[in-house]
This record gives structure tokens, C-alpha cells and sequence, in this order.
């Protein structure tokens, strides 16, 4: 039985660039996390060690360093394209190029009700992150989109029930009739092209997503995430198809009743884990293929 090289990449991964811009006295930062991953020719360095054509993970963390200075880094969707295309017009051995790009976020400290110029404090867990692929197609490359955020933690105190489930003998949750519903969501969502007004897009996106989960009165976190991917998809033509993830951070409401205190759902145990993991995923019928570009490197192994 022969034994072959089947798929494999490199890249580097979780190269910081603090990008500072300093055009006037009013500073400006943006901080994000790269990874980039390669695919191509490499088929060599695999099966005998030959390097000749592998860039080097180091010159690729250079690469990401100084398209942020001359560049500039601009919507990250766009950083992201344009260090893929680069990587898959201008290296030769490689034919698919794939870069994820994290931003935290940061706002600027107040001073007597002003922002101060040059003084930032990082805002939350909330993380915005786009993921593009481009894939050589003849002399011209073909791109996918994806963008999303993660770590959006969201909490809502009443509007939720979990009734009716299926029971087996193992069963011991009660049905709830009104509960807590809280996550830390992940959403990402694809685009069906390049030509998006990106900061528009996500800023609108990540309003949906809020204004849904708050609205809908849900019987289930199923429910939610269904109508939250509905919502985003009516709103965006441009939009393919979108992916939520949400753990279910319960909260347990705790018996007062020892210590002969009433406790009418105000005093709760929050529960990090176990906990359920809801995940779905909404897609436009008659949407474009998607490619690769669900193709994470993290997915790889």
C-alpha cells in the first residue's frame, strides 16, 4: 500500500502588530492578532527537507509588520486581502493564501469630559475578526470573506423558557417558564463578495445580532440563534450565509429558603461549566460557494 503527502500548509501564527498612527497630536491605534497560512509547492520540504521553495514563517510575521506601515492598516478586511493577494501574485510556489485577523478594541480615556490624545483603555472581552482566502485562478486570484466577532457577552434577565424537552431516565432538569439567558457569542459570517462597505457591514451586523437577542421572546437558545442569523440575512444581501456559536452560561437560582428568605429570581449561582454549546448555522438558498473559505488552519488537525 503506498503511503502519499497529502494536504499541508504553514504560516505564521499570532503575529501581534500594534499599529500607531501619528499624523496629528490626536493618536489613533489599532491592535490586532495575524495568522496567515500557505498552501502551494511545498511537497519537497515535506518529503526530503528541501526548503527552496518555502518562504519563511519569519518573513511572512515581516510581511504583516510593514503592510501595517506602508498600507496602512485601514478595515481589517482589507488588510487581510491585500497580504493574501500578495502572498499568492508575488510568491511563487504558493497557490492559496489564507489570513485570519483579529482587532481589540480600545477607546480613549476621557479628561474632563474630553478624550485625552494619546491614552487608550481596551474595552471588553469583544473581539472583531475577519478570515480571507485567496486562491490563484489563472493570472488573476479569487478571494472569499468572512467576518465576525467573539467574546460578545450578552445577558438577558426574563424573555426565556426551556419547557417540553425530551426526558430519559438520566433526566433530572426542571423545566423553566422564565430564566436567564446569557452566552458569549461567536458569529461569522461570509460574504458573497468583495465589494462591501466593511465597517458599515459589521457595525449593522453586530446591531441585528444585539436587537434580536433581546426581542425575541425564546423558548429555546436554538430559537435565538435561528432568528438572530434570519434577522442578519434579510438585512444583507451581500451577506451568504452566517455561522453562531454560543455557550450557555446558566445561572442556577439559589435556595434561600434555608436562612428563611424568599428568593423570587433574584439571587443566582453562575455556573461557568459544563455548559450546553448551541451552534448553527443560516445560509441564503441559492447562495455562491463558499471554496475554501470555512478552511481555518486551526480546522486543519
Amino acid at each position: 500500500m503506498a503511503i502519499v503527502l497529502s494536504d499541508n500548509q504553514y504560516g505564521k501564527a499570532e503575529t501581534r502588530v500594534v499599529r500607531i498612527y501619528r499624523d496629528t497630536e490626536r493618536h489613533e491605534i489599532r491592535d490586532l492578532k495575524v495568522s496567515t497560512a500557505l498552501r502551494g509547492d511545498f511537497a519537497a520540504a515535506h518529503l526530503s527537507g528541501d526548503q527552496a521553495n518555502v518562504l519563511p514563517t519569519d518573513s511572512q510575521k515581516n510581511t504583516c509588520y510593514a503592510y501595517a506601515k506602508e498600507r496602512g492598516v485601514g478595515e481589517i478586511e482589507d488588510y487581510a486581502l491585500a497580504l493574501a493577494g500578495h502572498f499568492v501574485a508575488d510568491i511563487g510556489p504558493v497557490t492559496r493564501a489564507h489570513v485570519d485577523v483579529d482587532e481589540y478594541r480600545w477607546e480613549r480615556v476621557s479628561v474632563a469630559g474630553t478624550g485625552q490624545a494619546h491614552t487608550f483603555v481596551r474595552t471588553g472581552h469583544e473581539v472583531r475578526t475577519t478570515s480571507v482566502t485567496t486562491v490563484e485562478a489563472g493570472a488573476v486570484g479569487e478571494s472569499w470573506v468572512i467576518s465576525g466577532l467573539r467574546d460578545l457577552i450578552v445577558l438577558k434577565s426574563t424573555g426565556s423558557s426551556f419547557t417540553g424537552f425530551l426526558k430519559d431516565r438520566y433526566t433530572t432538569l426542571a423545566e423553566a417558564t422564565d430564566r436567564i439567558l446569557a452566552t458569549s457569542l461567536t458569529a461569522r459570517w461570509r460574504y458573497a463578495g468583495t465589494d462591501v462597505a466593511w465597517g458599515e457591514a459589521f457595525s449593522q451586523v453586530r446591531r441585528i445580532l444585539l436587537e434580536q437577542f433581546a426581542v425575541v421572546e425564546s423558548n429555546a437558545l436554538q430559537q435565538t440563534l435561528w432568528e438572530m442569523g434570519s434577522a442578519v440575512l434579510k438585512a444583507r444581501d451581500d451577506i451568504a450565509e452566517i455561522r453562531l456559536s454560543a455557550p450557555n452560561k446558566h445561572h442556577f437560582i439559589v435556595d434561600l429558603a434555608p436562612f428563611g428568605l424568599d428568593n423570587p429570581g433574584e439571587v443566582f449561582h453562575a455556573d461557568d461549566r459544563p455548559y450546553g454549546l448551541i451552534q448553527c448555522a443560516v445560509r441564503r438558498d441559492g447562495a455562491p460557494d463558499a471554496g475554501p473559505a470555512w478552511d481555518a488552519p486551526a480546522a486543519f488537525a
